[in-house]
């Protein structure tokens, strides 16, 4: 029989995260750092205005693009926090997640053999919805020295004459790393200099632990050649509701909805309604649930410090990402080890890209308590395999 599979398919790597997910869910007592989703529910009266809107009736299609009510908040959002406008009309894109923005975004602006310039580490999806656009994704590897910030320097060292798209994932999933004004200054220097465009990836936007978040878009010549993603899973604890949204240039959008229309044909009626109501009345609970973040983050990183665990301290998202490079394993066998002996699982570095190895990602969205179990069970780990080293030197 004729092999029905698509080679490029095949060929993709399976989610590294995916894999301690599924495998904690069979043991019992394990306790899971490794899946970036809030342990909040979506506050009351999101959810109540969901559920107002089946009540209503509201249960047919929507525009392609969006809910007009929806993508007029969604604009008013971005100017009122990020100081960027946009046209609700003709610029903004409301999405099935902000993955859905990703990967309509590359298809709507790669040519086959155009290249995507991917620092990592950073989010798993990255780089095969570059593979499934046709486009070349060159790999920038970031360094912990600078905190996994994007340099200039490494940027102009990864273009080519094929450079079409930069993809700029701050804050970062998995290091919880930011960019900061001086930071994206430069970076935009090199980008107007090099005239290339950007996928500015800021899910984690709200989730900033120092200053404000700036969005590259803000800063001179940089909104025309920019699409910005964001959405509702990380900041309004929505990730089962499954929307996000994308604003950029009028020609960029316009071939976005096209792609949108014939795969999608419109985001969840019910989860755009109860958007407009985060957008509009949700900035106490981001706070609250921001301040709770922030809170974890400070009591990992003084765990870390007494069980003498390098860790950068990082100002974004909900992740850690200490190194483990003392004890002699890879990423991936420290992971199992951990998991298996201590049952608690936590995501190898080199699931976010082959500069992950020596790393291990945790995520703080999880209640304190767990965190404290779970952070007792590292430090007898880590206690063990130091007297593992001791004893066979």
């Amino acid at each position: 029989m004729r092999n029905p599979l698509s080679d490029k398919a095949v060929a993709l790597k399976p989610s590294g995260i995916r894999k301690f997910f599924d495998v904690v869910n069979e043991m019992e007592d394990a306790i899971s750092l490794g899946v970036g989703e809030p342990d909040f529910d979506t506050p009351w009266h999101i959810r109540d205005e969901g559920i107002y809107s089946l009540e209503k009736g509201r249960t047919f299609y929507t525009s392609n693009a969006g809910l007009p009510d929806l993508k007029k908040e969604i604009c008013m959002y971005l100017k009122r926090k990020y100081h960027v406008s946009y046209d609700y009309h003709t610029e903004t894109i409301v999405t099935v997640g902000g993955s859905e923005a990703i990967d309509i975004a590359l298809r709507a602006m790669i040519n086959p053999g155009d290249e995507v310039l991917i620092p990592q580490p950073s989010y798993v999806s990255y780089e095969p919805c570059a593979i499934l656009a046709d486009a070349k994704p060159v790999i920038i590897n970031l360094k912990a020295e600078n905190e996994f910030r994007l340099t200039a320097q490494e940027l102009r060292d990864a273009i080519t004459d094929k450079t079409k798209v930069l993809i700029l994932p701050f804050p970062n999933n998995p290091t919880g790393a930011i960019m900061e004004r001086e930071d994206l200054e430069a970076i935009a220097e090199v980008i107007l200099e090099k005239d290339i465009f950007v996928i500015s990836d800021e899910i984690y936007s709200e989730l900033t632990y120092k200053g404000e978040h700036i969005t590259i878009a803000s800063l001179p010549g940089m909104q025309e050649r920019t699409i910005l993603i964001n959405g509702f899973s990380k900041a309004f604890a929505m990730t089962g509701w499954r929307l996000g949204y994308a604003c950029g240039p009028e020609p960029i959008i316009t071939q976005m909805i096209k792609l949108h229309q014939y795969a999608i044909m419109c985001a969840p009626t019910t989860s755009q309604y109860a958007a407009i109501e985060a957008l509009r009345n949700g900035d106490e609970d981001v706070k609250q649930m921001r301040d709770a973040y922030n809170q974890r983050r400070r009591y990992l990183m003084h765990a870390f410090k007494e069980m003498k665990l390098p860790c950068f301290e990082p100002f974004g998202a909900f992740y850690v990402f200490p190194c483990i490079k003392e004890f002699g394993m890879t990423s991936e066998e420290f992971a199992t080890r951990f998991l298996n002996e201590e049952k608690v699982a936590a995501v190898p570095g080199t699931a976010f890209g082959d500069c992950g190895e020596g790393f291990l990602r945790i995520s703080y969205a999880y209640s304190l308590n767990n965190l404290k179990i779970a952070i007792g069970r590292l430090k007898d780990f880590v206690e063990r395999l130091r007297k593992e080293q001791q004893e066979t030197k």
